[in-house]
């Protein structure tokens, strides 16, 4: 069976909920802390591909750092990775890795229905 990785944020419930669901399936996966191991931009483009999603649809779009500095721009993928990149908080979490297939895990039935 393939590794599981998830990108977690202790800090966010839905992160900590996501934990737990692996925990409970006894599935084997790694934590990646991603506020202090941030993803690269490539990583953050392979996360995309793997979501099949474009950049904007991972931003927490309700971050004061979003609001402040980027609401309202019109912004290219790129900037929006590079955005990410430098303020990782915008990241979307939390994001549940198998294979070469990724969700968000916003529902926590779409962690459960990638484990499956």
């Amino acid at each position: 069976m393939s590794k599981v990785k998830i990108y977690h944020n202790p800090r966010c419930s839905k992160s900590r909920i996501g934990v737990q669901i692996l925990e409970k399936a006894k599935v084997e996966f790694e934590v990646i802390k991603y506020l202090n191991n941030t993803p690269s931009e490539k990583e953050i483009k392979e996360l995309l591909q793997m979501l099949n999603i474009s950049a904007i649809d991972l931003v927490r779009k309700g971050e004061k750092i979003w609001k402040e500095n980027y609401k309202g721009k019109e912004l290219t993928n790129d900037q929006i990775i590079t955005a990410m990149f430098e303020n990782p908080k915008l990241i979307e979490r939390p994001i549940v890795i198998k294979d070469n297939k990724a969700v968000i895990g916003r529902p926590s039935e779409n962690i459960i229905n990638l484990i499956k």
